[in-house]
Parts: structure tokens; C-alpha cells; sequence
């Protein structure tokens, strides 16, 4: 009888185990439209005193220092130092202060920093508020949480 016991015991565990992990599997996830986020975008450019312009994809940018010289390709390799930051906390998730740490393909990057990156040139600046679509979308990555908007301050240092 203890036996039997045992048995129906685990195998309920195991059956409410597996229910668990399908239902993470499964989990809907859907990604939030740039027009749902315009107001949380619009808020952080005024709190910031970020006058900024707003691209067709819906993300909003402000180009501080359009550089001169070449524009990098999707196919260029981009030398860049940046700050990305949390809408929602203003906490800083990514920063690199030395270029030469970078070398990113652009075709590689997030989708802002394709459109973004094309604004300017070699020597540019640009200050990008992304709507989560143009970025980590519903799933978030490391510290970023799914359907969170960024915010990133990229210098193109250089381009090859």
C-alpha cells in the first residue's frame, strides 16, 4: 500500500512538473506598438529636456552632432561608445567608454540602432528613445525586461 502511495504521489508531482514547464514554454508573448509607447517615450524626452524628432519607425531621436564623412552600411563594422538606460528607472543597463571595445557588425544590432546609426556620420552623435519593438521586444534580455523602452546615446567614433 506505502508503495502504491509513493507512486501516486510522484506521479502527480511529475504531472504538475510538466504542466509547469509547458505553460512557461507556451507563454504568449506579444510585443507592445511603438504607438502604445509614445507617451512613456514623450515623457522621458521632456523630463530629460530632450528636444527630439520622431522617426517613421516610432522611435524618437535627436541627433546632437551629425559627425561629417561617411555613413556606415548595414555591412559596416561601427566603432561606437554609448549609454543605454531603463526608461521606466533611468538605470544605466550598458555603457562602453572605449570604442575600440565595439567593432559591431551593423546589420547585427538591434533594429533602433540600424535606423539610428544611418542619421549620422563618422564623429556623430545621436540620442535615440526606442520603443521595445525596435529593441528586445516582449522576451527582454539580461537585465532588460521584456517590453521595456530604452534610451541610448551613441558616438560613432568610427567606421570600417
Amino acid at each position: 500500500m506505502k508503495k502504491i502511495l509513493l507512486f501516486l504521489s510522484l506521479s502527480v508531482i511529475v504531472i504538475n512538473f510538466q504542466g509547469c514547464i509547458k505553460s512557461a514554454v507556451s507563454a504568449p508573448c506579444t510585443d507592445k506598438t511603438p504607438a502604445s509607447e509614445l507617451a512613456v517615450m514623450q515623457a522621458y524626452a521632456s523630463t530629460n529636456g530632450y528636444s527630439m524628432s520622431t522617426h517613421p519607425s516610432g522611435m524618437l531621436y535627436q541627433v546632437v552632432n551629425a559627425g561629417s564623412g561617411a555613413i556606415p552600411l548595414s555591412t559596416s563594422k561601427v566603432y561606437v561608445k554609448y549609454t543605454g538606460r531603463l526608461v521606466s528607472s533611468n538605470a544605466i543597463f550598458d555603457q562602453q567608454n572605449n570604442a575600440a571595445n565595439t567593432g559591431f557588425t551593423v546589420s547585427q544590432l538591434i533594429p533602433a540602432w540600424q535606423l539610428g546609426l544611418e542619421l549620422i556620420a563618422k564623429g556623430g552623435t545621436i540620442r535615440l528613445i526606442v520603443p521595445s519593438s525596435l529593441a528586445y521586444g516582449c522576451r527582454g534580455v539580461g537585465v532588460i525586461p521584456g517590453n521595456s523602452v530604452l534610451f541610448f546615446e551613441i558616438e560613432l567614433v568610427d567606421i570600417q
